[in-house]
C-alpha cells in the first residue's frame, strides 16, 4: 500500500471535531496517534517544536528488556519492558536490532558469574516468550550466558584482568534511529487518515462547567491564533505537562513530578565492537535489593561510533534549560577511564552530547545514589480534578511508550463511550516495517544498486527505511544527481528531497537532526551542511538570507552538543 505524504495543514486541524486531540509529539504521543487512529477514532496530534527534537531523539539509544530491574524484585517491569522490546522488533525491524551486552565480573560470591549467571539464566526464563511472533532470526533476542576469563579478555583484552573471573552475557535492543522510529509512526497515522502538524503551540484548553472541548492554539510559524475542537485531549508533552496543566487548565500535580537530566554522549569512533561493555562506577542503587556495590555506565557500538552513558542528576532549573558544563563532562570522563582504562577519553573525542528530561523518583536535596523512575504516570483528571476529558501520560522510557499509549488510548475509550476495541499495535508494521528477513531485503537491495550506490549508502537506506528504502531512491529517476552523497556522510541528496516533500520538514534543523542521519552523530563537515541548506533552500523557495539564518541555528545547536 502507498504511503500518503505528511502535510501541514492548519485548516485540517480546525474544520471538524476530533475524537481525540493529542499534544506533544515525542514518542509517547506520536504512539498514541498510531494506537487511536488504528482503533477507528479521528485524531489530531500538534507539536510546539518539530516532532521527536527532545528526550526521545536525545538517549542511550537502547530498547531496555527490564534484566536490570530484577534486582529491584519487580517482575512487573520486567515483563513489561520485554514485552514492548518485542513489540518493537515485530513492527519495525529495521530500526531495533539486537545486541549483545557484556557483564565483566570480578571475584566470587555476589560479585561473581556464578550469581549474575543465575540472575540471567531467571531473566530469560521470566521472559521466555520474548521472540513470539518474531519471525526474522536476526531480531530474535537469544538467550543469555557466562563466559570464562578467557573468553572474556578474548573479546576485550585491554581489559583490567586483576581478580576477573568471568563475564556474563545478556541481549537487549538497540535503536538504529530514534527520530525515524518516530516519523515512521507518523506516517503510519498520517496514512490511516490522523492530522499531524509540527510547529503548533497548545496555548490553552478549551474547558467549560468541568469539561475540556479542544484547545486554543498558535502556529509558531506564522502566529496566526485558532481552535482546535475535540472530545478528549491527551496531554503528552512530558517534562513539560505540569507547566501545560497549571498555564492552559489551571490543574496543580501534586507532587509534582521531578526529573532527571540524562547524560550520554557519541564517541566518534568505535572504541569496542559488536558488544556493548558494563563498566562498574562508583555510585548505588538505593533501591535495588539484591546489589552489585555500583551503577553500571554502558559502552556501546552504534553505526561507526560509541555511545557512553547514562549519568543522572536531578533537573531543578527550567524545563527548556538543559545543559552540561566542561567541568561536568570531564567528571565523567575521568569516571570512564577509572573504571575503563583501556578507552583513554579526552573531551576532544566527544562528537555528540545526548541529553533529556526523564521522570525520576523522589531523591533528597543533594543526594549522590539516585532513586530512578519506575511507573509512567497515566492521569485521568476525571478523577483527580473533576476534569472530565482531559488525560495526561508522562512516560519513563522509550521502550514502553507503545504499551503505555495502549493504556491511554484504553481510559480515552471509556471515556468516549465506545466500548472494548483491541490494539493492533503489537503487531502491526510501521512505515517501512513490512520486512519478512532485513537480511534478504538489504542483498536484494545491495544487488540492484550496486553500480549506483555504496554498499554503506544502501544498508543505512535500509535501516532507516526499511521496506519503504524505493519511496527515497525514486527521486532518482527524475535526476541522477540525487544518488550522491552530502559531504562525506552516507546520506544521499535523495534523502533531503524525500524529506522535504514527503515528512513535513519546515526548519534545517528539521532535515539535518531529525529527518536523515546527517548530524545525528555529530558535525558532518561544513560543507555538508552547505549542501543541505543549499538543496533545502531550493525546494523550499529560501531566499539567500532565510539559509543563512537557516544555517546559523544548526550551527548554534551544534555549539550546543559539541563541546569543543
Amino acid at each position: 500500500m502507498k504511503h500518503k505524504f505528511m502535510r501541514r495543514s492548519i485548516s485540517a486541524l480546525t474544520e471538524k471535531e476530533f475524537d481525540l486531540i493529542v499534544v506533544g509529539g515525542g514518542i509517547f504521543g506520536v504512539c498514541a496517534v498510531w494506537d487511536a487512529v488504528l482503533r477507528g477514532l479521528s485524531v489530531a496530534l500538534v507539536e510546539r517544536r518539530d516532532f521527536s527534537h527532545a528526550t526521545s531523539a536525545n538517549h542511550l539509544k537502547v530498547v531496555h528488556g527490564g534484566i536490570r530491574y530484577l534486582q529491584h524484585a519487580d517482575v512487573y517491569r520486567v515483563r513489561e519492558s520485554c514485552k514492548e522490546r518485542s513489540a518493537l522488533l515485530r513492527i519495525a525491524p529495521h530500526l531495533i536490532h539486537p545486541i549483545p551486552f557484556v557483564m565483566p565480573t570480578y571475584g566470587h560470591g555476589l560479585e561473581g558469574k556464578e550469581i549474575l549467571g543465575a540472575g540471567v539464566l531467571l531473566y530469560d526464563i521470566i521472559t521466555n516468550t520474548r521472540n513470539r511472533g518474531i519471525a526474522d532470526p536476526a531480531r530474535r533476542i537469544p538467550w543469555g550466558r557466562i563466559l570464562s576469563r578467557d573468553q572474556c579478555l578474548k573479546l576485550f583484552p585491554d581489559l583490567n584482568n586483576k581478580k576477573l573471573s568471568g563475564a556474563s552475557i545478556f541481549y537487549d535492543g538497540q535503536f538504529y534511529n530514534p527520530t525515524r522510529l518516530a516519523i515512521s509512526f507518523l506516517r503510519s497515522s498520517a496514512n490511516a487518515g490522523a492530522v499531524v502538524v509540527n510547529y503548533v503551540e497548545v496555548t490553552k484548553f478549551l474547558h467549560k462547567n468541568k469539561r475540556v472541548f479542544g484547545v486554543k492554539a498558535r502556529d509558531v510559524l506564522s502566529d496566526e491564533r485558532f481552535e482546535i475542537k475535540g472530545k478528549v485531549v491527551l496531554n503528552t508533552t512530558g517534562p513539560w505537562a505540569s507547566d501545560l496543566l497549571e498555564f492552559g487548565a489551571g490543574i496543580r500535580l501534586n507532587p509534582r513530578p521531578s526529573f532527571s537530566r540524562d547524560l550520554g554522549f557519541v564517541v566518534s569512533r568505535r572504541l569496542i565492537d559488536k558488544y556493548a561493555l558494563a563498566c562498574k562506577i562508583k555510585t548505588r542503587d538505593p533501591d535495588a535489593i539484591l546489589s552489585r556495590k555500583g551503577r553500571h555506565i554502558f559502552l556501546v557500538p552504534w553505526r561507526d561510533c560509541t555511545l557512553i552513558g547514562v549519568w543522572h542528576i536531578v533537573h531543578e532549573k527550567d524545563t527548556d534549560e538543559i545543559s552540561v558544563t566542561e567541568k561536568e563532562l570531564q567528571t565523567f570522563i575521568d569516571e570512564i577511564n577509572e573504571a575503563c582504562p583501556f578507552v583513554r577519553l579526552g573531551l576532544e573525542d566527544i562528537s555528540m552530547i545526548n541529553t533529556g528530561l526523564t521522570l525520576f523518583g523522589e531523591n533528597e536535596p543533594g543526594s549522590k545514589d539516585l532513586r530512578f523512575g519506575k511507573r509512567s504516570m497515566l492521569i485521568d483528571h476525571t478523577k483527580k480534578e473533576r476534569m472530565d476529558g482531559l488525560v495526561t501520560l508522562i512516560g519513563v522510557r522509550a521502550t514502553t511508550a507503545r504499551g503505555m499509549a495502549e493504556k491511554a488510548v484504553d481510559m480515552i475509550l471509556r471515556k468516549l463511550g465506545r466500548g472494548f476495541l483491541r490494539s493492533s499495535t503489537s503487531e502491526t508494521p510501521i512505515y517501512g516495517g513490512k520486512i519478512d528477513s532485513l537480511k534478504d531485503l538489504l542483498e536484494d537491495a545491495m544487488g540492484r544498486y550496486k553500480h549506483r550506490l555504496d554498499e554503506e549508502v544502501v544498508r543505512a537506506l535500509i535501516y532507516n527505511y526499511g521496506s519503504q528504502y524505493d519511496e527515497v531512491l525514486k527521486y532518482m529517476d527524475e535526476n541522477e544527481n540525487l544518488g550522491e552523497t552530502v559531504g562525506n556522510s552516507t546520506i544521499i541528496k535523495a534523502e533531503i528531497i524525500h524529506a522535504i516533500r514527503e515528512e513535513m520538514p519546515q526548519k534545517l534543523e528539521d532535515i539535518v537532526f531529525r529527518r536523515t542521519d546527517l548530524g545525528t552523530a555529530g558535525y558532518p563537515g561544513e560543507n555538508a551542511l552547505l549542501e543541505c541548506a543549499y538543496l533545502t533552500g531550493k525546494e523550499l523557495e529560501w531566499d539567500e538570507k532565510k539559509r543563512g539564518k537557516e544555517l546559523q541555528e544548526v550551527r548554534r545547536i551544534f555549539s550546543r552538543k559539541i563541546c569543543c
